[in-house]
């Protein structure tokens, strides 16, 4: 069973180090991947990948399954298959501590002097273009490179998945969940190879 996965994206997926040092993928939707395998009685192999790469992996069926917090989507509904919905999650608006004043509301996101980032590939570049269409926008690979650079002041803001934010928050006390953002599909499931007869 091949599975595409984004592993910057903690809780869901992400690099915990073992004992000797070593990265291992862990997180709940390699979890998840493990228990179908095993159910399916199948070996798991994993393509860890950028975000973006795990809806072109699914796609091109080089990919039998994408667990990265994957939203179903309408626009990824036309490209791939989702199962239910497993995880209900929201959305956020994060900056940091020293920021946490000038973001009182999503309107106040939207000025032209502000560097706005989002995860290329993801919802979250959707939030962005409706809710900061003229702030400089900034999309980047990975969350790890979003947070880095919310941290070191390169961005004003981000739009994060809450459940991330929040996992990122306890490495990086300087960064804070400054609004809720309202999405309709706000929930993670499992991509899979459009019209998949398994």
């Amino acid at each position: 069973l091949t599975v595409a996965t984004s592993p910057d994206f903690a809780p869901y997926e992400f690099y915990a180090i073992d004992e000797s040092g070593k990265p291992d993928l862990a997180g709940f939707d390699i979890a998840l991947a493990g228990y179908v395998a095993d159910y399916l009685g199948l070996e798991l192999e994993f393509t860890p990948i950028d975000f973006d790469g795990v809806l072109m992996e699914v796609q091109t069926k080089s990919a039998d399954l994408g667990m990265a917090g994957l939203s179903p989507d309408p626009k990824r509904m036309n490209i791939m298959d989702f199962t239910d919905i497993y995880y209900k999650g929201g959305q956020s608006f994060c900056c940091v501590q020293g920021n946490k004043d000038l973001f009182p509301d999503l309107e106040s996101t939207n000025k032209s002097e502000y560097q706005i980032g989002a995860q290329t590939g993801s919802i979250q570049v959707d939030l962005m273009q409706e809710n900061s269409p003229d702030a400089s926008q900034v999309q980047l690979a990975k969350v790890t490179d979003i947070v880095a650079e919310l941290v070191n002041g390169k961005l004003d803001g981000a739009y994060i998945e809450t459940a991330v934010a929040e996992s990122y928050a306890k490495n990086y006390p300087e960064l804070y969940i400054a609004l809720d953002v309202p999405y309709d599909v706000a929930g993670s499931a499992v991509g899979v190879v459009k019209d998949n007869p398994a």
